[in-house]
Order: C-alpha cells, then structure tokens, then sequence
C-alpha cells in the first residue's frame, strides 16, 4: 500500500486534467471502466487495478508532454479517473480491514 502511496503522490499532472478527473469519479463503474482500460478478463483486486493503471496513465503523460499525435486528453481523464476511483476503494478497503468490520461481520 504504501508503495502506491508513494506512486500517486509522486503525480503531479494540469490542474484541467485533474479537476475533470475529480468530477467523472463520482459516476466511475470498474466493471464497465476496467475492462475498457486494461483489457477484458476478470476484474483484477483494486491493487492490481491501481498498479497497471498507474503504468498506463505514466504512458499517457508521456505522451501528452512528447506532443505525440495519437495523445487523447479524453482517454487521459478516464484513466485518471480509474486511478482515482481505484484508490478510493483501496482506501476504503484498508479502512474497513483496520476497523475490523469484516471480523465482526464473521463472528455474527
């Protein structure tokens, strides 16, 4: 976890490309998002999902600042917007793990 941490704080992208980001991650569905970004198949952990997302999302940057042709500021935003989404239930799921709410749902 904190490697990841460490991954999405090193990221410093356009405020533009960050705040378009910020308004698509309330409607972000993996199930539909994921497979679009990093192939179809099973839907990886959101670790998995994280890491791949974040490898693509540096090729895209890369893209975006070499001024290549195929760059798609568009496609830019969805993955950023994965990435965030991502995170969030990375998050989530370290908190729920730390409170120990699936323990308790077990002993119910």
């Amino acid at each position: 976890m904190q490697e990841i941490n460490r991954k999405l704080g090193a990221l410093r992208r356009p405020p533009l490309l960050v705040r378009a980001a910020r308004l698509g991650v309330p409607g972000y569905v993996r199930g539909t998002a994921l497979p679009r970004l990093i192939g179809p198949g099973p839907l990886p952990t959101a670790r998995e999902a994280l890491a791949r997302l974040i490898e693509i999302e540096r090729a895209q940057d890369a893209a975006r600042r070499g001024g290549a042709v195929t760059y798609r500021a568009a496609h830019h935003v969805a993955v950023l917007i994965a990435v965030m989404g991502e995170a969030r239930l990375l998050d989530r799921e370290a908190q729920e793990n730390a409170s120990g709410i699936d323990s308790l749902r077990l002993a119910t």
